[in-house]
């Protein structure tokens, strides 16, 4: 599992790269940093980028969950960003667990993820 966060629009946007399975170890990483920008900014836009990305373990499920339901009003866009059709369906997924517009995007795309992200 590797993951890679940046922060962009000083912290009120935040990009993480994900690749291989997540674990609740990088949950515990990089939980902190969106939960910090959120204390600042009172709403964010995550950008998720899914790479070679092989899912959760069973940890990372219930952090993944403990972290859907806190946030259900904190997230104004998400945007996933994926490679496969399982990956196109976590964004119909995650619905419910949000009030965030929730858009998936391809990897060709991901111009126009980042563009979506950060439009007015």
């Amino acid at each position: 599992m590797s993951y890679e966060i940046t922060e962009l629009a000083d912290g009120k946007v935040i990009e993480l790269i994900l690749s291989g399975k997540l674990t609740g170890e990088a949950y515990e990483q990089f939980v902190p940093v969106v939960d910090a920008q959120i204390e600042r900014w009172g709403k964010v836009r995550m950008m998720v980028v899914l790479t070679d990305f092989h899912g959760w373990d069973a940890a990372a499920l219930w952090a993944d969950t403990k972290f859907a339901m806190k946030h259900f009003s904190d997230i104004e866009r998400l945007a996933l960003v994926g490679e496969s059709k399982w990956e196109a369906g976590m964004a119909t997924f995650c619905k419910p667990f949000t009030k965030a517009a929730v858009k998936y995007f391809d990897h060709a795309d991901i111009e126009d993820a980042r563009a979506w992200i950060q439009e007015a």
